[in-house]
This record gives C-alpha cells, structure tokens and sequence, in this order.
C-alpha cells in the first residue's frame, strides 16, 4: 500500500482502533489529522506519531455538531491542503434495553455514532471532490450485523453505519468517492477495558471474550487498522459499499453451540 500523498483524518483518533489506523495510514505515508473530542488525549496522540512522521496534527471537536465537524475539516484544509480519506471511527459504548434506555442515551449514541460520521461525511466530501477522488472508511461492528442483549441503541447504531455506508456508495460512485465499512469484533482498547472493569471479576470476563472468537483472542487495533488502510488505498479501487467482517470468526458459530 502507498499512500504517499495522501491527506487523512481519523475521528476518535486518540485511542483504540482510530489511533492504530491512523499509525498505519502514517507508515503508508500520509499525513493524518486526528479528530477527538479530548484535546489532552488528541494532543498526547499526536506528539507519539510525530516520532513516526511530521505530517500529523490533532483538532478538538464534538463531530456530533455541525459546526465542530466544519471545523475540524477546515483544520485539515488549512493545515494539509485537502482531504483523501476520511475515516469515521468515534464512537461510545451503551447498555441497556428497549425499556431501560433513556432518551438522553440513546440521542447521545445516536448523536456520537451515526450523525457525527454523516456530518462528518457532508463536509468532507465537498473536499474530496476537489481532488477528484477519495474514500470513506466507516467503523461499525459486528454488532451491526447482529447484536447481543442490553445494547438497543449502540447496535442500533453500528446497524445505521451500514446503513450509511451504503447509501453514501451508491451516491457517491459516479463520483469517485468510495465507501465502505469494517464490522470489528471486540478489540482490545481503553474502550473494552474500562467495560471490563466493570465486573465483579473482570479476569474471568476477559477470558470469555477471548473465547468467545474462534482464533481465541480479541483482536489488537493494529489488525483492524490494517484493514482501514487498505480500504483508504487504491489497492481497494474497487470496493464501494462493502461490509468487511474482521472479527477473528465471532460471528460464525451458532449461539449455544458445543465447543
């Protein structure tokens, strides 16, 4: 892959799986605008890429407002001279049910997971298309192609993400602009970890998620990052509109199945 050239940004690009993604796009060559709503972690982020490349900056932003996500693609005009990729990554985790799920949660949700990628998109692309091409990459989760109990409003989400992607494919093809979207399994972050720490015995929870898929681990961010910078390469010309499952094999067996 090369991506020599090549303007990115990442939202939720100070953790997990946006920071992974962001390091390889970097070592492909692109200079890469971190977006994050804490200024603190974006800031710590950027300063530990730039030991990798000078071509990285951060902007604080709530991407669930209009005028933040405006913002933060402006940033990245000013200080990179344009947009190619852009991967929308932020994201929050929420529990509960149909019943239990408050209205504020499930806007919040709704509000982080889906409409800040679609603003996100909205003033992007515009950018793209000054460049005459570019590419969408969307973070969803296998949790938007099935979903487990307590979770009505992030699978939810992550099920609009699909949703999304596809939509934005087929209208932006003729403009070559492409989109996809990657369905991770659960992937060793500060995100999973603090969910976690939850239990009553977090050790014996970690075991079970690791079981859970058939590889028998989670996955690393790096794994999942490697998959986006692909996606985001002219190596993936041809994908628009795909759901690309990297999920060490979790969503295969049946539920209750024997080992």
């Amino acid at each position: 892959m090369d991506l020599s050239n090549k303007v990115a940004i990442v939202t939720g690009g100070a953790k997990g799986i946006g920071l992974a993604s962001a390091e390889c796009m970097i070592r492909q060559g692109a200079d890469v605008m971190l977006v994050d709503w804490s200024g603190d972690a974006a800031s710590a982020a950027a300063k530990g890429l730039t030991a990798l490349s000078k071509g990285v900056d951060f902007v604080v932003a709530d991407i669930s407002k209009a005028a933040e996500a405006e913002k933060a693609i402006r940033a990245t005009v000013d200080r990179f001279g344009g947009v190619d990729i852009l991967v929308n990554n932020a994201g929050i985790q929420t529990f509960g049910d149909p019943v239990t799920t408050t209205e504020e949660v499930w806007d919040k949700t709704m509000n982080v997971n889906l409409k800040g990628h679609w603003l996100m998109s909205k003033y992007a692309i515009p950018e793209m298309l000054k460049r005459g091409k570019g590419s969408i990459v969307n973070i969803s989760s296998v949790q938007g192609l099935a979903s487990q109990r307590n979770v009505v409003a992030y699978s939810t989400s992550k099920h609009a993400m699909i949703g999304l992607t596809r939509s934005m494919a087929v209208d932006m093809a003729s403009r070559n602009v492409r989109v996809n979207c990657v369905c991770p399994g659960t992937v060793n972050t500060p995100m999973i970890h603090s969910i976690i720490e939850l239990d009553s015995d977090p050790e014996r929870l970690k075991k079970i998620l690791d079981k859970m898929h058939p590889l028998g681990r989670m996955a690393q961010p790096s794994e999942i990052g490697e998959v986006v910078a692909f996606l985001a390469s002219d190596r993936a010309s041809f994908m628009t509109g795909s759901i690309v499952v990297v999920d060490g094999g979790l969503i295969i067996p049946l539920a209750g199945s024997p080992e």
